[in-house]
């Protein structure tokens, strides 16, 4: 009975998508835009009008005005700073737009260039004090904001009269202020150009990498290159300038210069930041959390005024929101993380049936023996972690190594060796094509394409992305083994689309079904999963027909088949469960059956606990990685089976002396050669009775006459 209900809550409880959820950065806006779902709905069923478009057109200019701001404010911020001089750069900005168009009488275009020049002066100023001078952004910019109100005091005590006594009646200034677009106010959709132009900046160009690493760790960002002090003083000045494009539109809409123009802005403004979800001790932050958090905070102050609240009851509102923000935000910030990694790693139920005797003396397909304790060493000590082993048709040995090197060794002694292609990352599976180009499946990088004469391509490093998955799926994580049939179509596993190369064992300990397999049409270029859900699946190879293929799935212990093409098309079946080990590459044999690899051998202590899920789960907080429970690797094996599920032969290396890990082999000339990703050599054992003739790489391609 508790065995059911643990089966049942693990399996109908996915505990595991709370972490992939708080893993994802678009998590940190959701509660903003939910909070401001939740503002807006309680306003509309508490002010009458609240939503007629005549509220809905205002709210937006002032939104965009604000916004501009906002943006500035986010960018400083982002960066590692603040910027308190905001309000009064704000009235600056709108004092100056005024004398120059009622007092100077400047043409409208010429207004705005110089009120743009102005405010980044003015931001320049808080530029060179904080990226320069190494001032404290707090202390730099209260002194700059006492110094701003100032001269904006001074100068609308001498020139406010005759700002006010100007009424100019210039279209162009009244479309500013006024003018709409279809029915959007002119400042909604500049802030919108703008603000999609910011996103593309801060996510997808070098300059906005450069910000959220600044103010990620401004120390790492100089030894990486970046030029710090020229980057931050930037976006001090960018800061100056939006926030200048905001006075504009409320210079053009209201035409004044009162006193209490900006007062209390930066309070508003770092509010709307803080409450949309950027943290203030930077690195992190994007533009619609800037959006989100100045609806956010306009609703709010709007209602307020419309329900007739003291202007001193709406600063009270705003103080509490600020200081409730920031203690989210930095108790959320300091805890994320040890959240996530408590709930990300979720292992399941996964249950085996007793695996079938191997023991010396029992008889039966898998009885151990140690034929291979006569295997022959290449390149021992010399290649480190081949994976995969593969040869062409002129007898040349191929294998990967950790380095993210591809070695090939020369025949007929195969002492001789060089890099053939550096690639980058670990090599894993790999396949010739017909015209001799290499493909490699390369963890956490993809599937590569290597030419004749070295070249490296890459074939593909993403696929189309599910619907259902909260796990971002499109890009290729663990790329491990591959098979390419007569047509050109390259069939390979990829482990897991939620942990990277090195994060494997983690997968393992889960013991979900995170892997696919996945085609690729080198006729086409298009990259598609054909089948999802698998249990780290890991060898691929062509069936007979040609229209199927045959895949490990290494943590269920199991071979299975899926149909490609043919009347069948879409089928998986079992050919074989309940290995004694876990199966990792499957290549052919020259008698029509296949190879495949024993990764390692099943213990009684890991079967039981792939049926506790919470012992495995306490195992992987409490106790380093390199002591989990794992399976046997000191104990290689191969075996040859054939279609039905029929194993035909198995040989062992018991004492481990030779492979100990096996995770590949391929048949060659009467040769049977052995990779191991654990290992520092390949292995080479005289098969007997087998073919002479047969070369693996031509076979390949007359194997369905």
């Amino acid at each position: 009975m508790r065995e059911t209900l643990t089966r049942l809550r693990y399996r109908y409880w996915p505990d595991h998508l709370l972490g992939e959820i708080l893993s994802k950065r678009w998590t940190e806006t959701a509660v903003p835009v939910l909070l401001l779902l939740i503002v807006g709905f309680a306003l509309s069923r508490v002010l009458e009008h609240f939503l007629s478009p005549a509220s809905l057109a205002d709210t937006a200019r002032q939104a965009g005005e604000i916004g501009f701001i906002g943006l500035g404010m986010g960018l400083v911020v982002i960066v590692g700073g603040i910027d308190l001089s905001v309000g009064s750069m704000f009235a600056l900005t709108d004092f100056c737009a005024l004398y120059l168009l009622d007092v100077l009488n400047w043409p409208v275009p010429a207004v705005v260039v110089a009120t743009m020049v102005v405010g980044g002066l003015l931001g320049a100023v808080n530029g060179v004090l904080i990226g320069y001078l190494r001032l404290r952004a707090f202390i730099a910019t209260l002194i700059t904001l006492i110094i701003y109100r100032s001269a904006f005091d001074l100068l609308i005590q001498r020139y406010s009269n005759a700002i006010a006594s100007s009424l100019p009646d210039i279209p162009s200034w009244d479309f500013i202020g006024g003018g709409d677009v279809l029915g959007i106010p002119s400042v909604a959709l500049l802030y919108v150009i703008v603000a999609i132009v910011g996103h593309v900046f801060l996510t997808r160009l070098r300059p906005g990498w450069h910000i959220t690493a600044i103010g990620g760790s401004r120390r790492s960002a100089y030894n990486s290159g970046i030029p710090v002090r020229r980057t931050i003083a930037l976006c001090y000045v960018a800061s100056g300038v939006l926030t200048s494009i905001g006075a504009l539109f409320f210079a053009a809409r209201l035409g004044t210069v009162g006193g209490d123009i900006g007062v209390g802005l930066e309070v508003i403004v770092l509010t709307a930041t803080v409450l949309g979800g950027i943290t203030l001790g930077g690195g992190k932050g994007s533009v619609v959390k800037s959006l989100v958090g100045v609806l956010i905070v306009l609703l709010m102050t709007n209602g307020l005024t419309a329900m007739n609240a003291r202007g001193g009851v709406n600063r009270m509102a705003l103080a509490t929101i600020l200081l409730a923000a920031a203690m989210v935000d930095i108790r959320w910030q300091k805890n994320r993380n040890r959240i996530i990694s408590k709930v990300y790693v979720a292992p399941t139920y996964h249950a085996l049936p007793p695996p079938p005797p191997t023991e010396i003396g029992k008889g039966g397909p898998f009885e151990q023996n140690d034929k291979l304790r006569d295997v022959s060493l290449i390149g021992l000590g010399r290649i480190e972690a081949p994976e995969d082993v593969i040869l062409d048709r002129n007898d040349v040995l191929y294998a990967g190594s950790r380095h993210g090197d591809i070695i090939r060794f020369f025949p007929p002694d195969y002492e001789r060796m060089e890099v053939f292609a550096h690639i980058g990352g670990q090599p894993l599976g790999m396949a010739f094509d017909r015209q001799d180009n290499l493909y490699v499946c390369i963890g956490g990088m993809g599937l590569y394409r290597i030419t004749p004469d070295g070249t490296v391509e890459k074939a593909t490093d993403e696929t189309n992305r599910s619907l259902y998955s909260v796990n971002d799926d499109s890009r290729l994580r663990l790329a491990d083994d591959l098979d390419i049939t007569d047509d050109g179509l390259i069939f390979f596993s990829e482990a897991t689309v939620r942990y990277e190369m090195d994060e494997w064992p983690v997968d393992g300990l889960e013991a979900r079904g995170n892997g696919r397999i996945i085609c690729y049409d080198t006729k086409s270029g298009t990259t598609h999963t054909v089948l999802r859900g698998l249990k780290f699946p890991n060898g691929v190879a062509v069936a007979s027909d040609g229209q199927s293929i045959l895949f490990a799935e290494t943590f269920g212990c199991s071979i299975k088949r899926y149909w490609f093409a043919g009347p069948k098309k879409g089928a998986v079946e079992t050919v074989m469960d309940n290995l004694p080990g876990y199966p990792d590459n499957i290549n052919l044999a020259s008698d029509g059956n296949y190879w495949l690899a024993l990764v390692g051998m099943r213990s009684p202590s890991l079967d039981l606990a792939w049926q506790m899920p919470g012992f495995r789960r306490r195992m992987a907080k409490r106790v380093p990685i390199d002591e989990w429970l794992f399976p046997n690797i000191n104990t290689g094996c191969v075996v040859k089976f054939n279609e039905q599920g029929q194993i035909l032969e198995s040989l062992w290396d018991l004492k481990g002396v030779n492979h100990p890990m096996i995770t590949s082999m391929r048949e060659h000339r009467g040769y049977l050669y052995l990779g191991g990703i654990a290992n520092n050599r390949i292995g080479r054992f005289k098969l007997e009775n087998a073919d002479p003739d047969f070369v693996h790489y031509d076979t390949r391609w007359r194997r369905h006459s």
